[in-house]
């Protein structure tokens, strides 16, 4: 199934979308909101499964245009958004650059840190910046959607908790991070507001493509309408997101609708370029010596999109622009 949120209060309205996203189909009477459809989702999916189908088979009469533009992030909130970071090439490129040593547990252990999702952006919504100084950054992921799932879980179980999958604009604000770190308690001001594909996919939508809990296709990034870098999100994947799932409820029960990101797709070889303007920077400064890619800033634009191998989008594109935070 393909799922979304129209723009409409608080946690929108949810809306089928059609595999090849040209149609869609108000689900409302189903479940109000995709969240109440993750609360009840052993009952719910099968109808929203149904309805689906029928809506591929074009034998409802009460479809209409999809648009992306007036769509929210899947869940316009969630109760817990976690992104881990699971391309251990990135992190240790990361520290390589500031001549940082990696300690091994980082390829044993996953990095994860909890950020903000009582209000998530839009896939079409402008990046509200207040100071370009910050040094505003996208980072394109990939993320899955859990159901209740309880403490304890292991990696072999945690397929069967894992409902819908999604891309990802995790923004971050570069230039606050340092002096956060430094602090010893995380990622805070640095981690704005994320972004989330238009559309939310159950992984058999993925098809052949979603296998031993990893995505492998390319995820392409555009910065300024030119392409910026198309790694494989399968590839140099170090821990897929059944681990993920487990390291998240190593120590609590996860509630249904919990987003768990896999961090910065990276691979080994740089001939796919980046999913994140701070890499491209590293592989800068370690080759030359010093970063010449600067951040982004007003006026610039990130896109972010899955094709399959027919060059169908598969979540929708993000599409979004720096623009100057005026308070209201």
């Amino acid at each position: 199934m393909k799922l979304a949120s129209l723009k409409h209060g608080r946690d929108g309205k949810l809306i089928l979308v059609s595999r090849d996203l040209s149609t869609a189909v108000d689900a409302t009477d189903l479940a109000p909101t995709l969240q109440s459809a993750l609360d009840s989702w052993e009952t719910v999916a099968p109808l929203l499964e149904e309805r689906y189908t029928s809506l591929n088979s074009k034998s409802l009469n009460n479809t209409f245009a999809f648009n992306p533009d007036d769509c929210a992030s899947p869940l316009p909130r969630a109760y817990q958004w976690v992104d881990g970071s699971a391309y251990v090439n990135h992190v240790e490129l990361v520290r390589k650059a500031r001549n940082a040593t990696m300690p091994e547990t980082f390829w044993t252990d996953p990095l994860m840190y909890q950020g903000m999702s009582d209000g998530f952006i839009g896939p079409k919504d402008d990046i509200e910046l207040v100071d370009p100084a910050w040094g505003c950054d996208f980072e394109a992921e990939i993320a899955a959607v859990t159901g209740d799932m309880p403490m304890g879980t292991t990696a072999a179980e945690a397929p069967s908790h894992i409902k819908l999958m999604m891309l990802v604009n995790d923004v971050s604000l570069r230039n606050l991070i340092p002096a956060e770190l430094a602090k010893g308690f995380g990622f805070f001001q640095s981690k704005p507001a994320s972004a989330f594909s238009p559309v939310a996919v159950t992984p058999d939508e993925l098809t052949n493509h979603w296998q031993s809990g990893k995505v492998h296709l390319p995820l392409t990034v555009h910065l300024n309408d030119e392409m910026f870098g198309s790694p494989d999100a399968g590839v140099d994947m170090t821990f897929d997101f059944h681990q993920l799932l487990e390291h998240v409820a190593r120590s609590r029960h996860v509630s249904a609708g919990t987003i768990v990101g896999s961090g910065t797709v990276s691979n080994v070889d740089r001939s796919k370029g980046s999913c994140c303007l701070a890499e491209k920077r590293m592989l800068e400064i370690i080759e030359g010596g010093k970063a010449i890619t600067p951040f982004m800033t007003y006026g610039d634009k990130v896109a972010i999109e899955m094709l399959d191998e027919n060059g169908d989008s598969i979540f929708g594109k993000i599409e979004q622009t720096v623009v100057p935070y005026s308070k209201k």
